[in-house]
Parts: C-alpha cells; structure tokens; sequence
C-alpha cells in the first residue's frame, strides 16, 4: 500500500485529499502546510509519493519545496494547484515532477496521476538497476570505468501525460499509440479498474511488464493474463468465446472486461477478426466491455479506418505530451489518420479557439469550459491548455480575471466581447466555405 504525503496550506483541500486517498487503497503518511513542513516530514517519513501544493506561506514555496524532494530524497512529487500560468508551469517543469493536476480536481484525475508517478518511479529505478548491472559487468570484463551509454540514454524515460475518458471502462474502446513506453501506465490502471469492478478480466499482449504487478490476482484466477505469440493472434477468438459463453445470467457479477494489446500488426486480418468478434458479442447483449490497443507505427490510414469502424470511443497517443480522445458523433472514424504531431496540435489549437470563444458569454472558469466541452463533444481536453489560452486574451486586454472563491472566472471586457462577436462570424463563415454552403449567405467581418 503506497504511502503518500499531502502537503497543502488550506485545511479543507488537505482533508479531502486525505478522505479520497484512503477510500483508494492509499495510506496518507503526513499532511504539511509549509515547503519546509513538507522537507521535514518527507524526511521523517519516506513516503512513496508527494502531493505538493505551489503557492503557500513561509519561506519555500512547493516548486521550491519540491526541489530538495526530489534531489535530496528522490521521492516523485505531483503538484496539486490552482494555478496554471505559463511562468509557474515553466518553473514547476524546472524540478521534474511526476504530475501537474489543475484544482479543482476529480478523484479519477487523482488516481491516475498518483499510479502514472508511481509506475514511471518503480521503472526509472528498475532501469537503473539494469543499467547498474551492465556497468558492474562492464568493469569486471574490460577493467574500464566508463558508462555504457546505451544503458545511461535508456534510463531518460519521457515525460508521460494522459487523458483517460472518463467512462473508459463501461464501453468498448479503441486505442491507438505511436510511443510503445506510454502505454504501460494506461493499462495498469485499466486492470486496476476491471478488477475493482470484479467479473472476469482478461489481458492479452505481445510484450508487458505487468504480470509482477497482479501475480496475486492471477492465482486467484480474477485476472487471466496470455502472452500472444507470433502467429498466435488467430487462437484470440476461440478464447473470447469460451470466456463469454460461460458468463451466468446475470451481468452485474459477470461482467467480462478484456484488453487486448496488439503491438504487433502482422496479423492485421485476425487482429480485425477479433475486434469484429467483441463488438458482435456486445451488439448480443454480452456484459463486455475494456480496450482494443494497437500500434499504429506501421499500419496505414486504411487499416485505421477498419480498426476505427464500429467503435464510439477512440484515444489516440500521438507522442509523449499528446492525448486526444473523442467519440464518433464528434469526430467521425472516417476522419482518423496518422499524421505529424505538429499538424494534430495545429488542428487542436484551431477547432479549440471557436469553441472556447462561444462560452464566454457569462463569467466561466477554465475548469467549467473544459467540462462544458466534454460534456457537448466527449471530447477531453487538458486544463492547461485552457488555461494558457485564457491568460493569452487576458494579457491582450479582451478578458478580465476575477477570483470567486476557489475558482478564477473570466469574462470578456467590451473590446473582448468585439473581438469574440468578430472571431466566431470569421470562423462561421470559413466553415461554411469548407462545408460547401453558399458562401453569399454570410458576409465576412470586417478588419478591425
């Protein structure tokens, strides 16, 4: 059971993070309201993980704090904040944390962040040993001293940051990854889940490290684990059926939860077949539900179109620092293909700022926006990318920030309410060109 440390100077904030912690499964070692109370209790009690605050009283501040953490303790630290502009996300970066969650905060953000930090902990150390290992045995064979370099580079994980749906684990989802050392954290935690909800769960893959991680769980026979070999990924159906043909009658505790990670694509045919399979035994009523990985690194933009048919859900993990998640009623699957990050981010930023636009309209917090696009596209956005989005019109003089409570509410000032009536008639006017309407039905703005 992970031990972790919270350190927040608001004792309400503290309190409930104390609460969810402990409802998780975790053992809350120590609260501290200070950067210095924090050093002094992270030294005293070792935990596994810290939960840093930024902006508190006293001679440190968390990113401070943070600093002597990890360097003197080597302990992995996520910060919790209510803030989120560009200088104190440049500075938190300068000490290397494990997570960075925007208040307020959700207990699945929570979650997933803590087992994201602890997995890439335990495999920064695991590496470490390794290449440790590959040094001693270096010197012994060759007398020399030097590092091995490869082993040194290996050790250098990404930085790893995520979205999850967030009723990723009730449907059937289709993930496709381009960076292979991502998507461990992902599946930990889906298996964490599956099991938390109990029935039957079932992992298949090429090539994992998890199995150390649920060794009691697949005694006990909750968790059946089969390595795919090459050439294997047509037995995958056969299993599926025996494995749904003997749920009881009624799904609440029969439920069938699978993930299915296809890192090889050779067997792209069967790797179909199977997908086909478990949308057919959904469509059947079958309590099914869980995750179809692949890696799209060599397959082409119509084998995506077929893993993508059929399939409401889809995330796609275009590299380390993006995420995108989406539905089908928002983001057809016709429209998936493989294409430089730098294009996904551009499209991002242009289909983001319209959107945001058109719900500041009244007072809104950065958290309310990023809910309101959820809850109208299913689509998940990262908070800092609102965030940073709002300061930029804040720093042009079109919205004006105001505190309430916990929250920081924008709302545009008259030149902002000019600048958003002239940017969405900009925008209405080139969707529609794009969409084929008659483009006489709506003049274009203005230049102001």
């Amino acid at each position: 059971m992970s031990k972790i440390l919270v350190v927040d100077d608001e004792a309400i904030i503290s309190m409930q993070l104390e609460e969810r912690l402990s409802a998780m499964g975790y053992t809350v070692a120590g609260m501290a309201s200070s950067g210095e109370d924090a050093i002094e209790k992270a030294r005293r009690l070792t935990p596994d993980l810290v939960l840093m605050d930024i902006v508190m009283p006293g001679r440190l501040n968390g990113i401070e704090a943070a600093k002597t953490i990890a360097g003197e303790l080597d302990i992995p630290v996520v910060f919790v904040t209510s803030y989120a502009d560009d200088a104190i996300i440049e500075k938190a970066k300068q000490v290397g944390p494990y997570g960075y969650i925007v208040k307020p905060f959700n207990e699945l953000e929570i979650k997933a962040a803590i087992e994201v930090a602890l997995f890439r902990k335990t495999t920064e150390q695991e590496l470490r040993k390794a290449a440790h290992a590959t040094y001693e045995k270096g010197v012994r064979h060759t007398g020399s001293g030097a590092e091995d370099e490869a082993g040194a580079e290996y050790i250098k994980l990404p930085e790893i940051k995520t979205v999850l749906l967030k009723d990723i684990f009730t449907d059937i989802v289709l993930f496709l990854y381009a960076d292979p050392t991502l998507k461990e954290p992902i599946f930990k935690f889906a298996i964490e889940a599956g099991l938390k909800k109990g029935g039957r769960n079932f992992f298949a893959y090429h090539r994992s490290i998890l199995q150390k991680y649920f060794l009691k769980e697949i005694q006990h026979g909750d968790l059946f684990m089969r390595r795919i070999k090459k050439g294997e990924v047509y037995l995958l159906p056969g299993i599926l059926e025996k494995c749904s043909e003997s749920l009881p009658k009624d799904p609440s505790p029969g439920t069938l939860q699978v993930l299915f990670d296809f890192s090889e694509t050779e067997e792209f045919s069967d790797i179909i077949s199977v997908k086909n399979l478990i949308l057919a035994k959904k469509n059947q009523g079958v309590p099914l539900s869980g995750i179809i990985a692949v890696n799209m690194a060599d397959i082409d933009h119509n084998q995506i179109k077929q893993l993508c048919d059929g399939i409401a859900k889809i995330i796609i993990s275009t590299g380390k620092e993006t995420t995108l998640s989406f539905a089908h009623r928002s983001f057809p699957s016709e429209s998936v293909s493989v294409v430089p990050q730098a294009t996904i981010d551009d499209v991002v930023k242009k289909s983001l700022e319209p959107v945001v636009l058109s719900l500041l309209e009244k007072p809104i917090s950065g958290y309310d926006i990023v809910h309101e696009i959820h809850s109208r596209y299913n689509v998940l956005i990262p908070q800092a990318r609102i965030y940073m989005y709002l300061y930029d019109l804040e720093q042009k003089g079109y919205l004006v920030m105001k505190t309430s409570g916990k929250s920081k509410l924008y709302s545009p000032t008259e030149a902002g309410k000019k600048y958003i009536h002239n940017r969405l008639v900009e925008f209405k006017f080139v969707f529609r060109h794009i969409l084929g309407d008659s483009v006489t039905a709506i003049t274009p703005p203005e230049k102001k």
